[in-house]
């Protein structure tokens, strides 16, 4: 299959420790002799620091969004160390970038592409570019809740969910730089247009990517509809 897995900042850098890039290194090699693998990496809270730091400095939003996203090909450049030769050296700045490097037969690893884009927009974009057979968003939540569950202790994960569903259940969301959570619209809205396979689970546990294409029952999946 050809898969974009896009996993979250907060995932990634926790401590400045190198064990999760490690981690999902070792098991992106691996799902490589299979498959073709496209990587989307957040900025997690190195990116919400700078930005406020941006914001502080008296930039608009578009220039925050400039600065996450330099943030996230940082860590693009972190998993790419980890990869070796087995990932494109060199990130990617837009699809069409990514789609070429990805005729090496490499694993493709990039940040984001421009302001009012999260990361979670850029892996459903490319995931529609490429035309994957599968998207896989690792958060640091299990999947969608009927509520916030940390929060409320009556909130229940739900399994299965439609993007028109999705996309009602998310749109008063914050959209300011620095502020996705969960999902945000327009990865939903191109996942509905496109009818993309989608996983979302909970990256801590970085075998839960090979659950997740082994179509075992982990996380949210969302269906067309």
């Amino acid at each position: 299959m050809r898969i974009v897995v896009a996993i979250g900042g907060s995932i990634l850098v926790q401590d400045y420790s190198h064990d999760k890039y490690q981690e999902y290194s070792e098991i992106l090699k691996d799902l490589s002799s299979e498959h073709e693998i496209f990587v989307v990496v957040g900025g997690g809270r190195p990116a919400r620091d700078y930005i406020g730091l941006a914001r502080n400095l008296g930039a608009g939003e578009a220039k925050c969004d400039d600065v996450g996203i330099e943030v996230t090909r940082i860590n693009a450049k972190m998993m790419l160390l980890a990869l070796g030769d087995y990932g494109y050296q060199k990130v990617p700045h837009n699809f069409q970038e990514a789609l070429e490097y990805s005729a090496t037969g490499k694993i493709i690893v990039m940040g984001g592409t421009e302001p009012a884009h999260s990361t979670d927009a850029v892996s459903a974009i490319l995931a529609e570019f490429v035309n994957a057979d599968l998207l896989i968003n690792l958060t640091s939540v299990d999947g969608m809740y009927t509520k916030d569950p940390n929060k409320f202790d009556d909130a229940e994960l739900v399994s299965e969910v439609t993007a028109t569903y999705l996309l009602d259940f998310i749109k008063d969301k914050e959209v300011k730089a620095g502020t996705y959570e969960f999902f945000d619209q327009t990865a939903v809205q191109m996942i509905k247009r496109s009818e993309l396979e989608t996983v979302i689970a909970n990256g801590n546990d970085p075998k839960n990517l090979i659950k997740a294409i082994n179509g075992e029952k982990i996380g949210t999946r969302v269906i067309s509809g």
